[in-house]
């Protein structure tokens, strides 16, 4: 069971920093200069695109907020990435 969460939470970090790279880009903003804008580190950034970093959510407010995205949309799109079937809980 908890290889299954172990698993299945780093898909879900990856996923998520997929997408907040792919938002940062279509901006043209680099990590230091995002990173700046919101004042988190570049290694906090960076590690949260490469999948490494679990962002709390007051985290994700302020990258949603210095990409001009909604966070709301940012969640609907990783919902969309994950898959409906997606799941932290082994059922």
């Amino acid at each position: 069971m908890q290889d299954f969460f172990k698993e299945n939470k780093k898909y879900l970090q990856t996923k998520l920093g997929d997408l907040i790279k792919k938002e940062r880009l279509k901006t043209n903003k680099s990590i230091s200069l995002l990173s700046a804008e919101i004042g988190l580190t570049k290694s906090i950034l960076a590690d949260t695109e490469k999948g490494i970093k679990d962002p709390q959510l007051s985290t994700l407010w302020r990258l949603a907020q210095g990409l001009n995205v909604p966070l709301s949309d940012l969640i609907e799109e990783l919902e969309k990435e994950l898959g409906k079937h997606f799941s932290l809980i082994e059922q």
